[in-house]
């Protein structure tokens, strides 16, 4: 009865709030950072017991500061803002509300592979109105990664995820995959704070080169 209950007053939510961004200039765009994993969801743990759901939270945090700086910045909202789990459908369900441009899943990777590594960025395996441009923004964030923070580029690639395969008809979606905490390199690069900050800085410019055309970030 509990959980039916919190269903419900989930959805009067995203109703209520539907209702209150509609009302806003429906120009401006509207990107969804989905934060990925949390609570008891730790994602990947990798060396050292870094976690996933801790990394891709501190990177979206970064971000939401340095948009908060910019002169004209991007209309951002996060799928959750804390270390609390929201299920994978409750995420498209918020982009859906909110009338979400765009809809980015942050995530990083693991491999029995200790040799593993580099970025991966996915779009839905289906295909939308929306797909060229997802797939677009999905090769320009992945070059971005690869030129700036010399992220090794493993490719665009195609899923169905359940985050992408909800949103494909709503709006252009892509996931990445941050790195892989299974290898040493990678899992070091995000013991370090200040390499949070460098990844957001390069998404953050990434969004706004490619999907607002505002400039770049911190000049």
């Amino acid at each position: 009865m509990k959980k039916v209950l919190k269903n419900v007053s989930f959805v009067i939510l995203l109703l209520k709030i539907s209702i209150i961004f509609g009302q806003e200039n429906a120009t401006q765009k509207r990107i969804i950072i989905d934060v990925g994993h949390g609570g008891k969801d730790s994602g990947a743990i990798g060396i050292n017991g870094i976690q996933e759901k801790d990394v891709v939270l501190s990177i979206a945090n970064e971000i939401l500061k340095l948009n908060n700086d910019l002169n004209k910045p991007l209309d951002i909202y996060m799928t959750r803002y804390k270390d609390t789990l929201i299920s994978l459908s409750n995420r498209t369900k918020l982009a859906k509300a909110l009338n979400a441009d765009l809809f980015v899943s942050l995530h990083c990777n693991h491999s029995d592979n200790p040799n593993a590594r580099g970025i991966e960025v996915y779009v839905a395996k289906a295909t939308s109105q929306y797909s060229n441009d997802a797939t677009w923004l999905a090769f320009q964030l992945q070059a971005a990664l690869n030129k700036e923070l010399g992220f090794e580029s493993r490719g665009v690639k195609f899923a169905n995820f359940q985050v992408l395969k909800e949103t494909v008809d709503y709006c252009p979606s892509v996931l990445l995959e941050l790195g892989f905490l299974s290898n040493v390199d990678e899992s070091r690069y995000y013991q370090k704070s200040e390499n949070f900050v460098f990844m957001a800085k390069v998404l953050l410019e990434g969004l706004n080169k490619n999907f607002s055309g505002y400039g770049r970030v911190g000049n």
